[in-house]
């Protein structure tokens, strides 16, 4: 079954209940199972995902405040970008 066919169902009830009657109650239960974990597993990914932005924003925002207890700004940090060549470059003469 195709992604495409799987996000018709997804959104429409009619569809979905349209291949439900194709399978026996025994392929339901199991559809019904596996979805179950794959929505689990979803749900733990996005918890972990949330977990590790709010720790990297965390530490973000104890290194701005050591920054500003240094007496340093964020400029002095940055060094300037060196400056790009304009142009392509000369080609390779053989």
């Amino acid at each position: 079954m195709s992604s495409e066919s799987l996000e018709r169902i997804a959104r429409n009830k009619n569809v979905a209940r349209a291949a439900a009657r194709q399978l026996s109650m025994e392929q339901l239960q199991k559809l019904a199972e596996v979805v179950e974990e794959v929505i689990d597993q979803k749900r733990d990914e996005d918890r972990q995902r949330q977990e590790e932005e709010m720790q990297k924003a965390q530490k973000l925002a104890e290194i701005r405040e050591q920054i500003t207890e240094a007496g340093l700004s964020l400029d002095d940090l940055v060094s300037e970008q060196p400056k790009r060549k304009r142009g392509r470059p000369p080609k390779n003469a053989k």
